[in-house]
């Protein structure tokens, strides 16, 4: 089994899940904080490997929300320089097993990479939870 550096948003429901379905399937999960992270715009693009730039982001940002960015008019570079300095904009979690790294958390794409045996893969763990009508995650 995998050991998973796991970059969240500490009280994030979605993430929880996320960590759970890992943990279930046999997987040593060591938890970051994302938004703590000193994050370089080098070692962050890594993550997002050949996605485009839009599949970048976490769509649940007040700064994306109040249109204030608009992730399909960035380079790369702009975008990378946007989330160093706001990491909510980064699309959650970012999850890295040695050198391979991945961002959200897609659970065929998870199974594929990591294995998720014993763990339910049907429920929908990438849209932000919502609890009481409201997102789980509070703003971010």
């Amino acid at each position: 089994m995998a050991t998973v550096i796991f970059y969240e948003k500490p009280g994030c429901v979605s993430n929880t899940r996320q960590k759970q379905m890992l943990v279930a399937a046999g997987h040593q999960v060591i938890a970051k904080n994302l938004l703590a992270e000193p994050w370089q715009p080098e070692v962050l693009r890594a993550f997002f490997a050949d996605l485009s730039v839009r599949d970048w982001f976490n769509y649940s940002a007040p700064a994306i929300k109040n249109r204030e960015i608009d992730p399909d008019s960035l380079s790369a570079e702009a975008a990378l320089a946007f989330m160093v300095a706001q990491p909510l904009l980064i699309r959650r979690p970012l999850m890295q097993v040695g050198t391979t790294r991945m961002v959200g958390f897609d659970p065929p794409q998870v199974d594929a990479w990591l294995g998720l045996v014993n763990a339910d893969t049907t429920q929908d763990v990438q849209s932000c939870a919502k609890t009481a009508g409201q997102s789980a995650c509070r703003h971010e």
